[in-house]
């Protein structure tokens, strides 16, 4: 095996990272990423690697790799050997530089590798070219919009115990959870003769781009402290992967291949395929730092926002309250209920359709409102939402219809496999690339919004298509091509509705992802409405999405305690605040503390907005069965740094679970008063050392002992807010 043979071909400053193109003697190309000021502390010599290129692909017909590869990696393939560095060019666009670097191999095809860095921003935007410039039909079963190699060029040797893989677990009503394990422990360390490939590859198939992981992962040099990650803009099935051969690992991801996503892409001569896009970044810092480079890059899309969203109003939607069954009558009440409270919005969750006696969830895609709900007409009672002074919303599921709807059963409109229509328990998928589909879904999206003046949109999305459809050359495509067109369809409600808010929701958060999150204001962090695990994975979420996008439940019910009331409306200061629940049943007292939340997290909510967030979490495996703490302290920033040196203000939520009992049953809601004496938590050092205002139901306190937070705990399940000055 040789050692490394590679030179710099070029290298580019980009804010605080600095990227190297290297090249060998084969003049294949790979990309290296570095914190700037740490070159110094690369390693050249006396590491083993052969060069892994920044443009991974497989075309049908070169040699799939070798060495036991088949049905784990289609790293280095054929056609990655044949490629060959051609050129490489540098673009400005006002305050962005474009870099692209081209590959050719010897049939006549290019692959361009585009890298675009926008100033102040801590993250580059990157992904891949395919032209085919022979004059027969190419084939495309795999290609990355991303693969950053030479991980970790820090350390001598194979590095061992050095490095951590980062990804976030996802599921219904859990998402956001953190997973480290080290290289050895998914066993990608190389092997005795450096040769045989090792990789773990993993994503999602389907149309909810978060089920099962979110499109993120990091890699963590725990010795250097040095963090690579990358995101993918994504609605279609994807994967990532990290592989290794030698001493090198290598990160990629992209569209999910033919192997893992059922994907083949046919490019005719003379034409040419474009990647999803990705994020990618690398810095000083653990995973939580680089999360929030990626989530940061995507603040610029909030940018034009409608004027209302910018000081994060408080909204309300009554699906905890009417579970499906919206009415004139109901809304009413309810909306005379929240006359007086510092509430801005009013969604009308889903059912406002439904047909009587039929559950809401099989009835979507014919959106004719019920004139039984509705007997003055569904304009009535928005009319009479915008007269008591609250911006009115509506739900739509726009790409699905339900069983019970008419359009359901006019197969021409849906995607179909084995020719046959898609269907799961209840749904089918519309075809979103028919122009009859959006004809259709024109006049009952686009031309009711505007009918009924609605100024909110929660568009839903419940179920997942799966592989793909036949609507392409392969189910994989057929997927990508109506995700893509769904996308658009989103950029045209937006369009022809000027100064719509939207909300991103599938199933809770299963969308939230960097692409669709660019379209919309905000979105639903999780269908856990009234779960106590709520603020686990609203913390999780602030290394995925802005917290300012991330819309929280604070359900309330007529029989809540002060101390579940101020638990339920802490959690949402992790994000934003979305009431439901039983408002006209509630007494004065209860109001009191609600309403005292929402001040309170009005003089928080510039920090939701801007700011930098720590997260400490001492707590059991379970999230259903909870124990230990969670503190997030978020710091304010300036809107330019991304961590402060010393911030102005800051603000914690501290959530107490109940006692940690050696992996037993942890102390319930309502157990025993036995809890800890105190629980340090250590301060930022750019977080401000003065506790201004405290919020909470019960008498959990907390003071400052030098350079850390001492909470004393009184019960389970309690939590406190404090903002700092």
């Amino acid at each position: 095996m040789e050692e490394n043979t590679r030179n710099i071909l070029s290298s580019f400053i980009f804010g605080d990272m600095l990227i190297n193109y290297l090249i060998d003697k084969d003049e294949h190309v790979t990309l290296e990423m570095l914190p700037l000021g740490m070159e110094d502390r690369v390693i050249r010599d006396g590491k083993t690697y052969r060069p892994d290129s920044l443009i991974q692909c497989k075309l049908v017909g070169d040699a799939y790799p070798g060495a036991n590869a088949g049905g784990m990696s289609m790293m280095n393939s054929g056609t990655v050997n044949d490629m060959h560095y051609d050129a490489q060019g540098v673009t400005k666009n006002g305050n962005m530089t474009i870099v692209s670097t081209t590959l050719k191999d010897r049939k006549n095809h290019r692959f361009v590798h585009n890298l675009s860095y926008t100033e102040g921003d801590y993250a580059l935007e990157c992904y891949t070219e395919f032209y085919n410039d022979s004059d027969s039909q190419s084939k495309i079963e795999y290609i990355t919009s991303f693969a950053i190699g030479n991980m970790t060029p820090f350390i001598e040797g194979s590095a061992v115990n050095s490095m951590d893989v980062c990804r976030i677990r996802s599921k219904w009503s859990h998402e956001g959870r953190l997973v480290k394990e080290s290289l050895e422990e998914l066993q990608l360390e190389p092997s005795w003769v450096k040769w045989h490939p090792l990789s773990v590859r993993f994503g999602q198939r389907g149309s909810m781009p978060v089920k099962e992981y979110a499109p993120f992962a990091a890699v963590e040099d725990k010795i250097t402290g040095v963090t690579w990650g990358a995101a993918l803009k994504i609605e279609c099935s994807w994967q990532m992967e990290f592989y290794r051969r030698d001493d090198a690992l290598v990160f990629a991801g992209g569209l999910a291949d033919r192997e893992f996503g059922h994907f083949l892409k046919n490019v005719e001569p003379g034409e040419s395929f474009e990647t999803p896009h990705s994020i990618i970044t690398v810095g000083c810092g653990d995973v939580d730092c680089i999360s929030q480079r990626i989530t940061r890059f995507c603040d610029k899309y909030l940018e034009n926002v409608p004027e209302c969203e910018k000081e994060l109003p408080v909204l309300f939607n009554e699906y905890c309250t009417t579970w499906g069954l919206p009415s004139h009558e109901n809304i009413m009440n309810t909306v005379n209920a929240l006359k007086g409270h510092d509430v801005k919005y009013f969604v009308i969750d889903c059912g406002w359709f439904v047909e009587e006696g039929k559950p809401w969830g099989d009835g979507m895609g014919d959106y004719i409102p019920s004139d039984i709900l509705f007997p003055k007409g569904l304009k009535y009672t928005v009319d009479c939402i915008r007269e008591a002074g609250f911006k009115p919303g509506i739900w739509y599921e726009i790409d699905n219809a339900g069983h019970d709807s008419h359009i359901y059963y006019d197969e021409s409109y849906f995607l179909h496999k084995d020719g046959i229509p898609i269907t799961t328990e209840g749904r089918r998928f519309f075809n979103m690339k028919d122009p009859k589909v959006i004809a259709y879904l024109d006049e009952k999206v686009i031309d009711q919004i505007k009918k009924y003046g609605f100024e909110y949109v929660k568009m839903d999305y419940n179920d997942t298509i799966g592989i793909g459809s036949d609507e392409a050359e392969s189910l994989g495509e057929g997927l990508r091509q109506d995700r893509e067109a769904a996308v658009n369809y989103v950029k045209r409600v937006l369009s022809n509705v000027p100064g719509l808010i939207l909300e991103n929701c599938s199933s809770g958060g299963h969308k939230t992802e960097p692409l669709m999150m660019s379209l919309c204001a905000m979105a639903s962090f999780s269908d856990a409405h009234e779960c106590e695990h709520i603020p686990l994975i609203a913390a999780g979420l602030h290394r995925t999405i802005l917290p300012r996008q991330s819309q929280i439940w604070a359900v309330i019910r007529k029989d809540d305690s002060i101390k579940r009331i101020a638990w339920t409306i802490i959690n949402t200061y992790l994000g934003r605040m979305c009431f439901s629940g039983d408002v006209c049943e509630l007494t004065d007292t209860q109001w009191a503390k609600i309403d005292e939340g929402i001040a309170f997290y009005h003089k928080l909510s510039p920090i939701v907005k801007d700011g930098y967030s720590y997260i400490y979490r001492n707590t059991g495996e379970s999230e259903t069965e909870l124990s230990g703490y969670q503190v997030v302290i978020r710091v304010q920033n300036d809107g330019k740094e991304l961590i402060p040196a010393m911030a102005k203000r800051a603000y914690a939520v501290i959530n107490y679970f109940g006692l940690m009992n050696s992996g037993t049953a942890p102390e319930s809601h309502s157990a025993s008063s036995v809890v800890p004496e105190t629980i340090s938590v250590p301060l930022p050092s750019n977080c401000p050392r003065n506790i201004l205002e405290s919020y909470s139901g019960t008498s959990i306190k907390a003071h400052i002992e030098g350079d850390n937070l001492i909470i004393s705990p009184t019960e389970g399940m309690e939590a406190l807010a404090l903002i700092f000055g």
